[in-house]
């Protein structure tokens, strides 16, 4: 059943010295191109018709007993290595918060003007950067990844320039929900500057509000390195690669958001890299797991202030998780039963050690071997057969057999009846957005949206 809209506002309890009131930008126009009513229904907001959609979330129009004004968060954060003290909330705005069961939402956006935080930006959003966002969040919701969900795409009116695609290009403002705009730059920021009581306000607030039960700061960078670790195994068994893992992108939640230069591996490569300008690779894929320890270490250094116990036992714990983490959710996404924890740290390494020396796209091994050995005839017989074979493989092969089948039921949906799997590579990414660009043809961005969450909700 839907829920019903249930606002809230405790940002505003922080007060002076968090964020800054922002006025939004006007469009030119405003067209509809994706509006999530999946979410929209959770979150009590289903009920809005057209017009209401758009005077919220393209005009920004406040939201019944919301905030009366976006406000633009500051932030630091360590990108790509260096300390950034001039960061914050540049070309998005926290436009609302509301309840949904005992979670605190936030509604931000991206694309919707300048702020004090732009830095000389236009604070646009191009369109093809909104339907990127929407196929990387629909995507990772679907294979389990704890992401923001974008909640609404309009296309503005307006050219923009830009020096990474051809230009002039169209224009658009997103909406996301996110669990919280808490960033480990957040708590950077106070700590650069020394300002304890902020400090502590913020921490105060943010265990409050997203981690009841906690009250220590030694409490709360443990289960931040948890959730870290936990993310961070997602992304690896997803075969996905953020790409700006700096530490402005990493929310205290544990939830992944903002996806600029992201990629989904064609096959197994710890090198590969999804950003242009990551010219050294600090956050390609087998890195990954290392980037974002840096920032739970950045986040562990910012609460030093206010907690005069050793910290480091907390940070102590990111490995240990990871590797469990990476465990279960292979299994979760091979469909395979736990057998022990040696013999399932022994199969997830067999695969990744075949997929290492194979050439099979990281999707379709997953696609193919659903169910361990039960899906023996239909991978041999599938177009990727030719590769199930070696020592590598046999080692792999010999490893499944020590795990049941976890829902054997799933190879009778026509899902694992097809012939290939729902992948979201960046061929594919550009047919999608030439179809938009050259014809204003919409349709094979509404498909793949269908395909995904078909997928979804057949797995």
């Amino acid at each position: 059943m839907p829920e019903p809209y249930r606002p809230a506002t405790p940002i505003l309890d922080l007060g002076d010295g968090f964020f800054d009131p922002v006025t939004p930008a006007r469009f030119p126009k405003h067209i509809l191109r994706f509006r999530n009513d999946r979410w929209s229904e959770r979150v009590g907001l289903g009920g809005l018709d057209r017009s209401g959609w758009e005077n919220h979330f393209a005009k920004f129009e406040p939201l019944e007993d919301n905030l009366p004004t976006p406000l633009a968060l500051r932030y630091h954060g360590h990108q790509f290595g260096s300390y950034n003290p001039n960061l914050g909330d540049g070309r998005g705005f926290l436009f609302a918060q509301l309840r949904s069961g005992d979670r605190l939402l936030d509604l931000g956006t991206k694309g919707s003007g300048r702020t004090p935080w732009s830095r000389g930006g236009d604070g646009r959003l191009t369109l093809k950067g909104g339907v990127r966002e929407v196929l990387a969040t629909e995507m990772l919701e679907a294979v389990g990844v704890n992401t923001s969900k974008t909640f609404s795409l309009f296309e503005t009116g307006e050219a923009l320039m830009r020096g990474d695609e051809p230009s002039p290009t169209r224009s658009s403002v997103l909406v996301r929900l996110n669990h919280s705009h808490i960033r480990f730059g957040s708590f950077q920021r106070l700590a650069y500057a020394t300002d304890v009581p902020r400090l502590r306000k913020l921490l105060d607030f943010t265990l409050e509000q997203h981690f009841p039960g906690i009250t220590t700061p030694l409490e709360f960078l443990r289960e931040v390195t948890l959730r870290s670790a936990r993310l961070c195994a997602s992304f690896m068994i997803a075969g996905f690669v953020h790409g700006v893992l700096n530490s402005d992108n990493m929310n205290v939640t544990g939830e992944s958001f903002d996806y600029g230069p992201y990629r989904f591996l064609p096959r197994y490569d710890a090198d590969f890299t999804a950003a242009y300008f990551d010219h050294e690779g600090l956050y390609s894929f087998g890195r990954q797991p290392e980037a974002i320890l840096r920032n739970v270490v950045r986040l562990g250094e910012s609460l030093r202030p206010l907690e005069p116990a050793d910290l480091t036992s907390a940070i102590a714990e990111y490995e240990p998780a990871l590797g469990e983490a990476v465990r279960v959710k292979f299994l979760e996404r091979l469909g395979i039963a736990s057998s022990s924890v040696d013999e399932d740290a022994a199969t997830t390494g067999a695969a990744f050690d075949f997929l290492e020396e194979s050439a099979v796209g990281y999707d379709r091994f997953f696609f193919d071997w659903q169910g361990g050995g039960a899906s023996e005839v239909r991978a041999h017989e599938g177009p990727a057969g030719k590769h199930y074979r070696g020592p590598a493989f046999l080692a792999f092969r010999r490893a499944l057999d020590r795990h049941a089948p976890a829902k054997l039921e799933l190879l009778e949906t026509a899902y694992f009846k097809g012939e290939n799997p729902c992948s979201l590579l960046i061929e594919e990414i550009e047919e999608i957005w030439r179809a938009i660009a050259t014809r204003d043809d919409w349709a094979p961005f509404e498909a793949k949206i269908a395909a995904i969450r078909a997928m979804s909700d057949r797995v």
